[in-house]
């Protein structure tokens, strides 16, 4: 078993404040993996301090000099590639392709905000005046347990290229993923107090975070709940936010489709990272004659997603990040069949084999209402919704029927009709005939998927205040 016991402060590894222990257990077996000694409000106060004290110089660095920094953290990060995937694996649970991606991923984020950096210009000229895009100060970094490590790497990533320093509360159930990034940091060189990072409770140190007056932005991916919690403490010091939310995306399946290609990738989109992913695919507009061929489709395809362990190169759903995740998704399957909706394939309980850990049987429910809650709130599993519409009016305004905004998806043999429809759904991304990813478009939600945005040039911009100067 692994003992997490120190915290990241002013470019070093000290031993927290805090005394409370927390678990680590492996999801594949429910097993006690480590354990990790958690930061508290002192702890986040020091690092805090330390982020202030190192603002003074990095904020006056050049463009070049923070290139040279980010490219500093993509090499040491790059060393320790297998490491960090072997440790997403196992503490996580992400089957091994997902993680690959996922690592891949925080990697490369430094070489793409550097890429947004080189053509980036920090004064401007509008109307007669002259406008300096100036770092915000201190950010506050909460990210979340699905996919760690790239959140982190982002939004560090963007700090920097700002000129801003930062504070960083990592998911408690992240502790040795975090620990190995810790490391990567620390090898890479940069100036003390730009990067702190302090494990901790959400309600403690996230907290202490979101109400300490020298932070200045807070970028937060989490939870629609935790994060209208973090806008209200935010507002008291008039913080600047991010917030990347939930969502439940809708997967528009207009009448000219191939099925043979779309059905697939449907499933792909419904399950990716296990189904623990906010812009999965989980609602699936389908129209209502085409719904016997989808089903047909639907079980063909569900039958050969492999749930198991996640080490294995085959498997495509592994478990629940942990008991309470798994309980929850059976809790949203049983409460499907009692809605009324069809059960298509899966159901509750384990997959047979897999009893030890928190697996799920990957699930499509078919005749399901979008008034039904297996459609409106986001059940983070292998979960899937087929809803039925008769017009294309019809699609998008189910698509549009949802308190989130974050993703959605359109297929089509038309590509023009499937822009014209993409136009008309409120979101923040719509992907066209595939599953894509540009880290230079900008990220983030309509509706309660969040407010502002991530990536490329507008997730650099909000980390900047714009400053007039008038002659």
């Amino acid at each position: 078993m692994k003992t997490i016991d120190k915290i990241y402060v002013n470019g070093a590894f000290v031993t927290p404040h805090g005394t409370e222990l927390f678990d680590l257990i492996n999801p594949t077996t429910n097993k006690v993996m480590g354990r990790l000694t958690l930061g508290d409000e002192v702890d986040t106060q020091n690092a805090i301090a330390s982020a202030k004290a190192a603002l003074v110089t990095f904020s006056t660095t050049t463009k070049e000099e923070r290139m040279g920094y980010l490219q500093q953290l993509h090499d040491a990060v790059a060393k320790r590639k297998d490491d960090l995937i072997t440790m997403m694996v196992e503490e996580y649970g992400a089957p091994i392709q997902f993680a690959t991606m996922s690592i891949e991923g925080a990697i490369n984020s430094f070489l793409m905000t550097m890429e947004t950096l080189k053509s980036f210009h920090f004064e401007r000229t509008v109307g007669h005046s002259s406008v300096r895009l100036e770092p915000l100060g201190i950010a506050g970094i909460i990210t979340p347990w699905n996919a760690s490590n790239s959140f982190i790497c982002s939004k560090l990533a963007t700090a920097i290229a700002a000129g801003c320093t930062a504070v960083i509360k990592p998911s408690e159930m992240s502790g040795l993923q975090t620990q190995l990034l810790m490391e990567c940091f620390h090898e890479a060189g940069l100036p003390a107090g730009v990067c702190n990072i302090v494990n901790g409770r959400g309600d403690v140190v996230g907290a202490e975070i979101t109400r300490h007056p020298d932070i200045a932005k807070i970028s937060f991916t989490g939870s629609t709940i935790t994060g209208k919690t973090i806008a209200r403490g935010a507002v008291d010091t008039m913080k600047r936010v991010t917030l990347e939310l939930g969502g439940k995306s809708p997967n528009v399946l207009l009448d000219d489709a191939n099925l043979e290609e779309a059905i697939p990738r449907a499933v792909m989109a419904a399950y990716m990272n296990s189904g623990q992913a906010c812009i999965a695919g989980t609602r699936l507009l389908v129209q209502e004659d085409q719904l016997p061929a989808v089903e047909a489709l639907l079980k063909t395809t569900v039958a050969q997603v492999k749930v198991g362990n996640p080490k294995e190169a085959t498997t495509n759903v592994g478990p629940m990040v942990s008991r309470k995740q798994y309980e929850r998704v059976q809790q949203y399957i049983k409460l499907g069949q009692e809605e009324g909706a069809t059960l298509l394939t899966g159901g509750e309980g384990h997959p047979e084999g897999l009893e030890a850990g928190n697996f799920i049987r990957p699930t499509v429910f078919t005749n399901v209402k979008n008034d039904m809650r297996i459609a409106r709130e986001e059940i983070f599993g292998p979960v899937l919704s087929v809803i039925t519409y008769k017009t294309e009016e019809e699609a998008i305004a189910i698509a549009n029927d949802t308190d989130y905004g974050l993703q959605a998806y359109v297929s089509s043999a038309d590509t023009e009709r499937a822009h014209r429809v993409a136009n008309r759904i409120a979101a923040g991304r719509v992907l066209i005939n595939g599953l894509f990813h540009d880290p230079q478009a900008p990220f983030g939600g309509f509706k309660q998927s969040g407010m502002g945005r991530e990536f490329g040039v507008y997730g650099l911009e909000a980390y900047l205040e714009p400053k007039a100067i008038l002659v």
